[in-house]
């Protein structure tokens, strides 16, 4: 860096400090604005974006509806996060955190809200009972890695992603802190993978479900256009990995979900029944 900053004895909000997300960075949580959140056919409410946290969900619901779980039917609503969604009163109201995914079950009695992308794939895998051992040792194994996921994620996101791709400048600090920690992140999955078909062992499970989105999209070059810089192609076991998922027709459908960028042929903005995947048009995704 070529400037020393020295912090001041109290930190004071700027508002053009935040680069590209400035305009809904803020101290303060709660609502901006009223705003009632849509309210489709289906039980399962889902308010979303497909970005890595939001595909874990739209992946497990239609890996769920692959299963045969036709009470994981859903309705998939597009959270514009750039736009302020998160902040109206309807998506506070199910996630105080104003962060996507959220979900409500309205299959009971009394709504169930269910906020945290990990929160949600614990709740839907003990719902219906699926892609969550029952045997103690691999049960255990599976929320390893999915709290792992949850812990490692935001060195990722927040940490690499942000100063390498979003900062309004590059800080060679900040860069290299975090490229190490991701690389480390890496061997760690690498190391396990070596070992074990999938995360947990044997079976398919919702720790995939959560770091894929994350770590195989960092691999297959989704994730910051950082492979090269991160030589991603060390990790070959994670690269097979993230290949073996990516060939699930489930995980194909769940990464369109509430997606709007990239090539329109695979975006689904909003997601009512499973037929929008093959009635899809243009016009729909305008």
């Amino acid at each position: 860096m070529s400037d020393i900053y020295t912090p001041p004895k109290v930190w004071t909000w700027d508002k053009e400090n935040g680069g590209q997300f400035a305009n809904i960075n803020r101290p303060i949580a709660g609502p901006t604005h009223d705003r009632e959140l849509p309210v489709g056919k289906h039980p399962l409410q889902l308010y979303s974006l497909a970005t890595p946290n939001g595909v874990k969900v739209t992946i497990m619901l239609e890996e769920l509806l692959a299963a045969g779980h036709t009470g994981a039917e859903y309705d998939a609503w597009l959270i514009r996060i750039n736009e302020g969604d998160q902040f109206g009163s309807g998506f506070v109201a199910v996630n105080p955190n104003s962060k996507i995914p959220a979900l409500m079950d309205r299959s009971g009695t009394t709504p169930v809200r269910v906020f945290e992308s990990g929160s949600i794939l614990f709740y839907l895998a003990e719902k219906f009972g699926a892609f969550l051992p029952t045997d103690m040792p691999a049960r255990a194994e599976t929320m390893n890695w999915l709290f792992w996921q949850m812990g490692s994620a935001p060195y990722l996101g927040g940490g690499f992603g942000h100063f390498y791709a979003y900062a309004p400048e590059k800080w060679e600090y900040p860069i290299n802190r975090f490229a190490m920690e991701v690389k480390r992140q890496l061997d760690v999955l690498d190391r396990r993978l070596a070992e074990t078909e999938y995360l947990a062992g044997d079976a398919y499970t919702i720790a995939d479900m959560a770091v894929w989105p994350w770590y195989g999209g960092l691999v297959k070059g989704w994730n910051y256009n950082s492979g090269e810089f991160l030589s991603v192609h060390e990790y070959r076991n994670v690269i097979r990995w993230a290949d073996q998922i990516l060939a699930r027709p489930a995980v194909a459908r769940g990464r369109m979900v509430n997606r709007q960028t990239g090539d329109l042929a695979g975006q689904l903005r909003e997601r009512h029944d499973a037929s929008d995947f093959e009635t899809r048009t243009q016009d729909k995704l305008a």
